[in-house]
C-alpha cells in the first residue's frame, strides 16, 4: 500500500476549518493537539484559528534551526501532546517536522507559501553551527494548503516552488544515469510521480496569481514530496541540480532562494547533457515565471558560478549526477558556463 496523508486539502480558508480536521480520532484521540506558528504571522493564525480550535496552546517557533526543533520537541514531550500541527512556510513546518519526530507524535502541516516541495517531504531542513542540514522525517499525517495566506506571500516565494518542482525533471536524469552507469536501484513509481508533478507544472499557461494555478502547484509540490517518501530518499527531486544549489549555499549564504537555485541548476545541468529540446522547456518557464537563468540574474560571477559548480559534488557524497559522470576539470566548467550563457541568451 502506498504511504499517503491521511487528509489533504489546498482551498481558500483552509486554517479557518481545521477543528474538524483535528476532530478526528485518527489525528487526536483526547483532543491534545498544539499549534506551531512562525515568528512572523502568529498574532494573525491564532486569530483565525481561536473559533475551530477554541482554547489549543499556540507555540511558537523563532526561525529554522535545529536548537528551535529540540526546543518544540522537549515542549511537545513535556505537554503531553497526541499531534502538532505547523502553520507557516518552509523554516516553519521543517522545523515542526523535526520536532514531532523528536518527540513521537504525528505532525499536521499547514502551508502559507509554496516555495519548495517539502510540504510532503519526509526532509527537514534545519540550519546549525555548520550551515545547514537535511534530516529524515516521518511524512505529515495530514496536509492543508491556504490559498488565501499563498495570495498575500511575496511572489518569489511561489516563483521559488515553480524552480524547485521543474527541477524534478533533472533529478530523474540522474537518478536514470546512477541506475545505467552503477547499477543504483531505481523505483518506477517515486520516478512517475516526481516527473508528474513537474509536467504538470512546465505545460501551465496561467499566471501565479490565479487559483487555479496555485492549486495545481501545491498539488505539484506535495506529489514531489510524496515520492521522495516511497524512494527513501530525495533521489527522485534532487540531483546534479540541488547539488549546484548546495554548494551555492555554501560558498555565498544569502545568494538566492532554494527554488530559484534548483531551478537554475536544473537548466544548466540539460545544457551539460546536450539535451537542447529539454533545455528550451525548462528555461521557457523559467522565463514565463520571470525566474533567473544565468549566473548573472542572481549576483554571482562566472568564476562564482564556476566554483560553486567545482564543489557541487562535494555535497552530497555518494549521489551519482551527470556532475560526477562528466568529472569536467575547473577549465572546462569554465568554458561550458560560458557557452551556457551564449546558448540561452540566444
Amino acid at each position: 500500500m502506498l504511504p499517503t496523508p491521511l487528509h489533504m486539502e489546498v482551498r481558500r480558508g483552509a486554517i479557518a476549518q481545521l477543528g474538524p480536521l483535528l476532530a478526528d480520532s485518527r489525528v487526536a484521540t483526547s483532543g491534545r493537539v498544539v499549534v506551531a506558528v512562525g515568528a512572523g504571522q502568529g498574532d494573525r493564525i491564532a486569530k483565525m484559528i481561536a473559533p475551530s480550535l477554541g482554547e489549543a496552546r499556540v507555540l511558537r517557533v523563532p526561525d529554522g534551526s535545529v536548537d528551535a526543533a529540540i526546543s518544540l520537541g522537549a515542549d511537545l514531550r513535556k505537554g503531553g501532546y497526541e499531534a502538532v500541527v505547523g502553520i507557516g512556510g518552509g523554516k516553519t513546518i521543517d522545523c515542526t517536522k523535526y520536532a514531532a519526530s523528536l518527540a513521537g507524535i504525528p505532525m499536521v502541516a499547514v502551508a502559507t507559501n509554496l516555495s519548495h516541495d517539502g510540504i510532503c517531504s519526509p526532509v527537514a531542513s534545519l540550519t546549525h553551527d555548520g550551515g545547514k542540514g537535511s534530516f529524515g522525517v516521518p511524512m505529515p499525517l495530514a496536509i492543508m494548503v491556504d490559498l488565501d495566506f499563498v495570495h498575500d506571500a511575496p511572489p518569489a516565494l511561489v516563483r521559488s516552488g515553480v524552480g524547485d518542482v521543474i527541477s524534478n525533471l533533472s533529478a530523474i536524469e540522474d537518478w536514470q544515469l546512477g541506475n545505467s552507469e552503477r547499477g543504483e536501484p531505481i523505483d518506477g513509481m517515486a520516478v512517475s510521480m516526481a516527473r508528474t508533478a513537474a509536467e504538470a507544472v512546465l505545460g501551465q499557461q496561467v499566471s501565479i496569481e490565479s487559483d487555479h494555478f496555485l492549486t495545481m502547484l501545491a498539488e505539484a509540490l506535495i506529489l514531489s514530496g510524496m515520492s521522495m517518501v516511497i524512494a527513501g530518499s530525495s533521489r527522485p527531486t534532487s540531483g546534479g541540480d540541488h547539488e549546484i544549489l548546495h554548494a551555492v549555499d555554501q560558498l555565498f549564504p544569502g545568494t538566492s532562494n532554494h527554488g530559484e537555485l534548483a531551478g537554475l541548476g536544473a537548466a544548466f545541468c540539460y545544457f551539460l547533457r546536450e539535451d537542447d529540446a529539454r533545455l528550451t522547456q525548462v528555461i521557457d518557464c523559467l522565463r514565463q515565471h520571470r525566474l533567473p537563468i544565468t549566473h548573472a540574474d542572481i549576483g554571482l560571477t562566472a568564476a562564482q558560478f564556476t566554483e560553486a559548480v567545482m564543489l557541487a559534488p562535494a555535497t552530497r557524497p555518494g549521489r551519482y549526477t551527470i556532475l560526477e559522470h562528466l568529472r569536467l576539470s575547473e577549465a572546462e566548467i569554465r568554458d561550458r558556463v560560458e557557452g551556457y550563457v551564449d546558448a540561452v541568451r540566444s
